[in-house]
């Protein structure tokens, strides 16, 4: 487990969330003009810069630049209004959604922002269908229909009482019809949204500039003029330019190094604080059902006998991430320890039955991909720690392969790699976005995954209580089905952490429920 008694520091640069939100005193390092942008690093760079294609970390950007119907207020939990006036379900099914747009939403290039323009960007996400993009978020949308200027009527094939939450997700950004055409993706490296920033430059992998959009209309109150975002390949870099002062916040992407690190005596007399949000972010391993032997029920279950989460977390991670047992993390209803369960412990002996079983006595030769520049710099090593547990048990041959996260995107998406690694940051904070986006003909993996009595019975049967924490018996049932196939294996859950320098606040009320980070609740001060 974590050692929160490293991060605990009272009257210290080094500062909980809770220490923050209890208001700890901090002077300003005056070297900066309130005018002058507050420069962000992460090692998460988008992947395209349209909402139709993306059903990953380019969301990250989205939240801020673009405008959904509803979404996050700080504090919040559950969806609220945002270009919308009012949104509420209109029958006893939850099968109809009503919304009422605020008067007078425009995009940035001063174009209506209307009931049509709503349609159009939700109708071509469908229309588009990328694969293993974000269509697969509406599986139970029948229609959409726009009622005069301020009214979008959403008609669902079935009850669903968290399409609220998916109309949240920023991959149902409202966009321009003018500057995003019906069918196909807008390709120009531009964006017109109507969120809270707009974005002026923008070099892929590198940076994105953002200046306040003076035409927003929504919730969000912006405490800065403007956030120029810029893209690192790793955390040491990162950290590095957080040090000389040429970025003031971190957001995504620091290594358990650097984390324990500024947790320690280093951060406190460089004056940075850092934060530790509660993290619903879980890494996982996708087995190809198309590959001959990643295909085969039995190589996937010795596998997940084998592997030893908790030595990961330990060793490569330095326990800064929990050891994960289930796809739904803890602290959401419908989380088990299903992989503990059924597996116990790793056993060498156990693995070479259950392959035994099913005629298998040769070495098992595997591939194993992962992206070099997406989910931190341990995952290196945690793949290699992966390839040493594998063959140390002798049952194994394994082979490394690695890619840049936007050609290893494509890769997957083809069914290129026999077993390869993801993440998953929550869409929304259900366990229903835990199992829905993973299963079924389409979903974000971009490998089928046809579970029918998950997608035919169990998701339908939750989706129809409005009660969330009354769908617990259907997600346990739903996860006995991950656990027997052995299609995805988690691996662990993370954390988030934010450091910035001392004279940067906002940073513990920065990050939504999806652990997106909220730019315009960043700003300078001179005490707090």
């Amino acid at each position: 487990m974590f050692n929160r008694s490293r991060c605990l520091r009272r009257v210290a640069a080094i500062v909980s969330v809770a220490t923050l939100a209890g208001g700890c005193g901090m002077l300003s390092s005056g070297d900066a003009n309130d005018e002058d942008p507050i420069v962000v690093g992460t090692t998460s760079a988008p992947s395209t810069l349209d909402p139709a294609a993306s059903w990953d970390g380019s969301w990250e950007l989205f939240r801020n630049v673009y405008q959904t119907l509803l979404s996050y207020p700080n504090g919040a939990t559950v969806p609220e209004p945002d270009a919308a006036e009012e949104c509420a379900f209109t029958d006893t099914h939850n099968q109809v959604y009503r919304c009422t747009l605020r008067k007078g939403l425009t995009f940035s290039n001063g174009k209506p922002l209307d009931a049509r323009a709503v349609k159009h960007s939700i109708d071509r996400v469908g229309k588009i269908d990328v694969n293993g993009g974000p269509a697969g978020l509406l599986g139970s949308l029948d229609s959409v229909r726009a009622e005069g200027d301020r009214e979008v009527v959403f008609q669902l094939s079935k009850p669903d009482a968290t399409f609220p939450f998916v109309l949240a997700t920023p991959a149902m950004a409202i966009v321009e019809p003018d500057g995003y055409p019906a069918g196909r993706l807008r390709d120009d490296g531009r964006v017109v949204g109507s969120g809270p920033y707009t974005l002026t430059a923008y070099q892929e992998g590198r940076r994105a500039e953002l200046v306040r959009n003076d035409r927003y209309k929504g919730f969000a109150k912006l405490r800065n003029k403007a956030v120029t975002i810029r893209y690192f390949k790793d955390s040491a870099e990162m950290v590095k330019a957080l040090r000389e002062r040429s970025i003031q916040v971190t957001y995504r992407g620091l290594a358990a190094d650097d984390v324990v690190t500024l947790q320690g005596r280093a951060g406190r007399d460089e004056n940075i604080q850092l934060v530790e949000g509660s993290g619903s972010e879980i890494n996982y391993l996708v087995f190809n059902p198309e590959d001959p032997w990643a295909g085969r029920k039995s190589v996937r279950q010795a596998v997940a006998q084998i592997v030893d989460r908790a030595l990961i977390a330990h060793e490569i991670y330095q326990d800064t991430v929990d050891p994960l047992y289930s796809m739904v993390p803890k602290g959401l209803t419908g989380h088990t320890t299903g992989f503990f369960d059924d597996y116990g412990d790793p056993s060498v002996d156990k693995a070479r039955r259950i392959l035994a079983e099913d005629g298998i006595t040769e070495k098992v030769p595997l591939t194993l991909w992962y992206t070099t520049d997406r989910y931190g710099s341990e995952t290196a090593l945690e793949f290699k720690e992966l390839k040493r547990q594998l063959e140390a048990s002798g049952l194994f041959t394994v082979k490394l392969e690695s890619r840049p996260w936007k050609t290893y995107v494509a890769g997957y998406q083809k069914g290129e790699y026999p077993v390869f690694g993801r993440g998953w940051s929550a869409d929304f904070p259900d366990a229903e976005n835990f199992i829905a986006p993973f299963v079924g003909e389409q979903n974000a993996l971009g490998t089928p995954y046809l579970a029918p009595e998950i997608t035919d019975k169990l998701l339908p049967s939750s989706r129809r209580e409005s009660d969330r924490g009354m769908v617990h018996k259907s997600f346990r049932r739903a996860q006995e089905i991950l656990v027997d196939d052995a299609r995805l294996l988690p691996l662990w859950q993370g954390k988030q952490y934010v450091a910035a320098s001392g004279d940067i606040s906002g940073a513990e009320r920065a990050l939504d429920p999806s652990t997106i980070m909220t730019m315009w609740q960043l700003y300078r001060k001179t005490s707090w």
